[in-house]
């Protein structure tokens, strides 16, 4: 099949430092254009994103630190993009949410402004998401082949959606499924611990999603400015970023679970400081070795001979009176 074009239509994807579009950089853009004659051509660069890329980013898209450390910045390429853009539309799988955004960012921060009033925009995934719609209605539908009477009524809501758990353990036991590291494994089990693990596979510490568990077990925050930090972390470096998130509009869960981290930050920074320190043995100073008195040699007298009559005599003459 040949897509209808009126003009071209470039399907792009980035590959970025992680997924904070404020914050993060692109490491890799590819883009496949499709011309309105039928003919395509694609273009992939590889970008220095002036700040280090996250082990657990590159273990998802294979991109390392050294491995751009002598591609351009993004700064050298923004033109060749634009030119190779030129009066394309643009495409991509969540690219309005993600792609897009990130790579107007990347031109504005360069101080280009990328041109998209006149373009269009086809965002594959939103057609997949709302064709096949994710409702309960749909999932009925599509693992038990029917229609839900009394939809949306809560008994009947939970009956479905139990059936529906059954014909899904049912259709996927013993299925390979990928992850995004390229480990494949069996996930669908009959057994409630497997399905946990499975339907948590981003570890959340909270519902809201504002904190979860990395690769160590250890809460880190998944949002903001500290995103990726541990709690930990920003408790010893920013500790008001707790005040703020307690007096913030935060659901109360995620408040809770901040809270139980916080007080174990608090004991710990606690026991740190009333644990004895260790006792130093003090070395005896060596005795001090006295000096011997040097006592001053006596000055040999020399022997004096008895004054004689001449002597006198002679005394006499020098002081007596002219």
């Amino acid at each position: 099949m040949k897509l209808n074009l009126k003009r071209p239509l470039a399907f792009f994807d980035l590959e970025a430092t992680g997924i904070n579009v404020a914050s993060d950089r692109i490491v890799e853009i590819s883009i496949l254009k499709a011309m309105p004659s039928g003919d395509e051509e694609i273009k992939t660069l590889k970008i220095k994103p002036l700040i280090p890329i996250p082990l657990e980013s590159s273990l998802i898209h294979g991109i390392y630190d050294e491995d751009v450390i002598d591609a351009p910045t993004f700064k050298e390429v923004a033109q060749e993009i634009i030119d190779f853009l030129a009066d394309a539309d643009l495409a991509g799988y969540n690219s309005n949410k993600f792609d897009i955004p990130m790579l107007l960012e990347e031109f504005l921060r360069v101080g280009i402004n990328f041109e998209i009033e006149h373009r269009k925009f086809v965002d594959v995934q939103n057609i997949f998401h709302q064709m096949e719609q994710r409702t309960l209605r749909a999932a009925y539908k599509f693992y038990c082949g029917k229609d839900i009477i009394n939809a949306h009524s809560a008994e009947a809501d939970i009956k479905a959606t139990y059936e529906v758990l059954l014909s899904q353990i049912e259709k996927y036991e013993g299925k390979d499924w990928e992850n995004k590291k390229g480990v494949i494994s069996q996930p669908v089990k009959n057994d409630v611990e497997s399905l946990h693990i499975f339907t948590n596979l981003n570890k959340p510490v909270d519902f809201a999603g504002r904190m979860v568990f990395n690769d160590e077990n250890q809460p880190i925050f998944n949002f903001g400015k500290h995103k990726g930090k541990t709690l930990f972390q920003v408790f010893d470096e920013e500790p008001s970023y707790y005040s703020w998130m307690m007096n913030g509009d935060f659901p109360l869960y995620t408040k809770n679970r901040l809270d139980k981290f916080w007080q174990q930050h608090k004991e710990k920074r606690n026991e740190a400081r009333q644990k004895p320190k260790p006792v130093e043995i003090q070395q005896k100073p060596k005795p001090v070795q006295q000096q011997k008195t040097v006592e001053p040699q006596k000055v040999k007298e020399e022997e004096v001979s008895p004054a004689n009559d001449d002597m006198l005599k002679m005394l006499a003459n020098k002081f007596k009176k002219i």
